[in-house]
């Protein structure tokens, strides 16, 4: 895709995938690279600057012998997905009034 993801959108599409459930970062950058090219280098500093907010908490767990990171929502980082996707649905409906005269393709 040739549009860019701001980081307030990053931190909104990372709060959704871990507001479903807990999630390690290949697993986050990977539901990411299917709408941006984000890179790891991008996205682990946006999930340690979430964690030092209080929007995700952090644990680790084993899995095939190696640690991995798991990301868990906290109650603030679910008020503050609730705010983004507001944002988001009012960006989506100006984006369509200007492209399409407010009807939706």
């Amino acid at each position: 895709m040739i549009y860019p993801l701001s980081t307030p959108l990053l931190e909104f599409l990372i709060l959704s995938v871990v507001s479903r459930d807990d999630s390690y970062g290949y697993e986050i950058s990977q539901q990411l690279k299917t709408v941006s090219n984000t890179k790891d280098s991008t996205l682990y500093p946006i999930l340690k600057r979430l964690q030092e907010n209080g929007l995700v908490d952090t644990y680790d767990q084993q899995f095939q012998g190696r640690n991995r990171r798991y990301y868990k929502i906290t109650p603030d980082g679910r008020g503050t997905c609730e705010y983004l996707d507001n944002e988001w649905k009012k960006y989506v409906d100006a984006i369509n009034e200007i492209a399409y005269g407010g009807e939706e393709k």
